[in-house]
């Protein structure tokens, strides 16, 4: 691929690095326009995959059946955007499409094909879903974080840039910090967002269960659990305390502390060593067999 046509692909995605709000529909607009004809292609459908950074684990199978509908009658709207890969196509944007295309009895489904990096698939995954349909609040609290780590942003930043407040942001991240069974619960809208909130900012796991049990058992109230945590002895969880990240890079990390005698982390693709001072620097250097001179 030219420069040029390098340079057109990437101007659909710089809307991520500017301070206005993101729109997404904008984003994916302007991929589909900039795209040459010979761009815009029918693909088998057998042929795709889904997008490995989806976000969403459940899709509503009453909308996808009215999409279905639509699609049988119309056609697909709009090309899904697609990446090649060694077995056929990733699937950039477009899911939801896809899946209804297959409920109407399609074979193929018209795609703009696009050579984006993982971050940037990424990256669309994520927009496409936060701003297009409504993920479950674990979803789109695993979506913020993704994008936090990401793009390198401060929780204001992101709420700035995906027109949310900053509070939004951090209470929904903070969703992510409750018990799997609590989680379960939030899944299956055995208890609300409004609960779950309050149950995030207990710092006891023990405490979180038996009332989210009790939230379950005795249908109370997003009030009635306030007046619970504010007349009980409920300590709070420090609202700067992180979340543990997803780390599959976590056992490498220990083996090179273990090496190195020094904090190391691995993220974004970059592994990011630490060091006191210039002695400390080159007893890592002499470790690692390299040198400053």
């Amino acid at each position: 691929m030219d420069n040029n046509k390098r340079r057109a692909l990437g101007r659909g995605l710089e809307e991520l690095f500017n301070n206005e709000p993101i729109d997404y529909e904008k984003v994916e607009e302007k991929i589909i326009e900039q795209a040459p004809k010979d761009a815009i292609i029918e693909v088998e459908i057998s042929s795709l995959r889904a997008n490995p950074y989806q976000p969403r684990q459940v899709f509503d199978q009453e909308k996808l059946e009215e999409l279905a509908e639509s699609i049988k009658n119309y056609g697909v709207f709009q090309p899904i955007i697609v990446k090649k890969s060694i077995k056929g196509y990733d699937i950039i944007a477009g899911e939801r499409r896809v899946k209804a295309s297959q409920l109407a009895g399609k074979t193929t489904i018209p795609a703009v094909v696009r050579d984006f990096s993982d971050a940037q698939m990424m990256e669309i995954a994520l927009l496409e879903n936060l701003q297009r349909e409504n993920l479950n609040p674990l979803e789109e609290a695993e979506a913020y974080r993704k994008l936090l780590d990401t793009l390198c942003l401060t929780q204001e930043e992101l709420g700035r840039r995906l027109g949310k407040s900053r509070t939004h942001i951090t209470n929904t991240i903070g969703l992510l910090s409750l018990p799997e069974l609590v989680k379960t619960f939030v899944m299956k809208d055995q208890i609300s967002m409004g609960h779950a909130r309050i149950l995030s900012k207990i710092e006891d796991d023990e405490k979180v269960l038996t009332l989210a049990n009790r939230i379950v058992n005795e249908h109370l109230s997003v009030r009635e659990v306030e007046d619970i945590v504010t007349k009980g002895d409920f300590r709070k969880r420090n609202p700067l305390q992180k979340v543990p990240r997803n780390n599959e890079y976590k056992y490498i990390e220990e083996s090179l502390f273990d090496r190195l005698g020094t904090k190391v982390k691995i993220k974004n693709k970059k592994i990011v060593i630490s060091f006191e001072n210039n002695n400390d620097l080159n007893r890592i250097l002499e470790i690692i067999g390299a040198s400053n001179h």
